[in-house]
């Protein structure tokens, strides 16, 4: 093996290759006349290095029989191609494809290397290692992953690959950031969280995590806005919240940032602070904690307070009219009624001082609302109320 000349792909990002006369194709350009397919045929070859490749193999992934009246000369075409580039790439190592009977191969006098194999190696030998093994096969894993795999490639073989490449890696991150975070390496953590999130920004740890790493650096504005942005996107795009868990840091973070004020400046803060002009959106867990506050309070004031859940009643409402109702929710119930989210077009509010049949009232004119200013969507809203106590009792 020692002897023989080698080729090294790199196949996660942007796909770039290197001989050992430092031959290169950067940033995904092969020569003109390659071509999408037919680069695309190249790399599906370099990730199957290891073994022969049938015709009808090939065939079946880049010629289906609908889409082609002659598959096989096509195939000749194409190897043609591939073998020709091949050769303008790596001048003096011969025959890079070996036709074999029913089938092809790499020319095993050539040794390649992948980054995909090394990363991949890496990625499921971790687990066995010891711990200070364990975190540097996990931080090797970490730097080979510069990118999706074949990012350029639209293919469908190579959309398969990308998510498993991608979900070892999104792995690894979660496995050492607990180690990173253990040895107090901040940056490199914040790092790591950046490009992690840029794969699968859904995945809160690595929001969570950096949240952690910048409050510890003595950044809890930067912290604060991470969460703000990260929650901003979530509620967009997927329409959820952030967890508990994540409220709780965002909480911290906002705190700290008024560690310097003195205790006037706090009340001040506290009590004349803007606030916004609708109902207050949290989440569930915080939800709770503001219900068990306010039964504390009912106990000692002897005043009422209500529940409501309201629903779509339509079970195909679509995520537009899940949005309508949040909005009609938020502008329609008073300044600071809390209110969260239980699943899609579901949601638990509290109306604090309202008995039962105010309660009622309330949600009577809130359905109302939704159905004038949205006439035209065919969902409707279904509710029920109960008093809020220690015992809630159907209404």
């Amino acid at each position: 093996m020692e002897g023989k000349k080698a080729i090294r792909f790199q196949l996660l990002g942007s796909f770039s290759c290197r001989g050992e006369e430092d031959t290169k194709i950067k940033n995904g350009v092969a020569p003109e006349r390659a071509g999408k397919k037919a680069l695309s045929f190249l790399q599906y070859l370099i990730i199957n290095h290891g073994r022969n490749i049938s015709s009808e193999e090939l065939i079946e992934k880049f010629w289906p029989e609908e889409n082609s009246s002659n598959p096989a000369n096509a195939l000749r075409t194409m190897l043609f191609k591939v073998r020709k580039l091949l050769k303008e790439m790596f001048p003096g190592y011969g025959e890079l494809l070996l036709t074999l009977p029913g089938g092809y191969a790499w020319n095993p006098e050539i040794r390649i290397e992948l980054d995909t194999e090394e990363f991949e190696i890496a990625c499921l030998k971790a687990g066995k290692k010891t711990e200070e093994e364990y975190r540097k096969l996990l931080e090797k894993a970490v730097s080979l992953y510069r990118g999706d795999f074949l990012a350029a490639n639209d293919s469908d073989w190579a959309r398969v690959l990308r998510q498993y490449y991608q979900a070892l890696y999104l792995d690894a991150c979660k496995k050492i950031l607990p180690l990173l975070e253990k040895r107090e390496e901040w940056v490199n953590m914040i790092r790591l969280c950046e490009q992690a999130s840029g794969a699968d920004f859904t995945m809160e740890e690595f929001t969570a995590y950096q949240m952690r790493a910048l409050i510890a650096l003595g950044q809890p504005e930067r912290a604060a806005e991470k969460y703000e942005a990260f929650r901003e996107k979530l509620l967009k795009e997927l329409e959820m919240a952030p967890s508990g868990h994540m409220e709780q840091l965002y909480i911290l973070a906002s705190g700290l940032r008024k560690n310097d004020l003195g205790a006037q400046d706090i009340f001040r803060l506290v009590c004349e602070g803007e606030s916004e002009q609708r109902a207050f959106l949290c989440t569930f867990e915080t939800f709770q904690s503001v219900a068990a506050l306010e039964k504390r309070h009912l106990a000692r004031s002897g005043q009422t307070s209500a529940l409501a859940i309201v629903s779509l009643s339509d079970r195909t409402a679509s995520a537009a009219d899940a949005r309508r109702l949040e909005r009609v929710l938020l502008e329609g119930l008073r300044e600071g009624d809390p209110v969260a989210r239980l699943e899609a077009g579901s949601y638990i509010l509290m109306l604090t001082g309202a008995d039962e049949e105010a309660a009622r009232a309330v949600m009577a004119r809130l359905e109302g609302t939704f159905r004038r200013t949205y006439r035209h969507s065919r969902a409707r809203l279904i509710w029920q109320v109960t008093k809020l106590s220690e015992k809630t009792e159907e209404s």
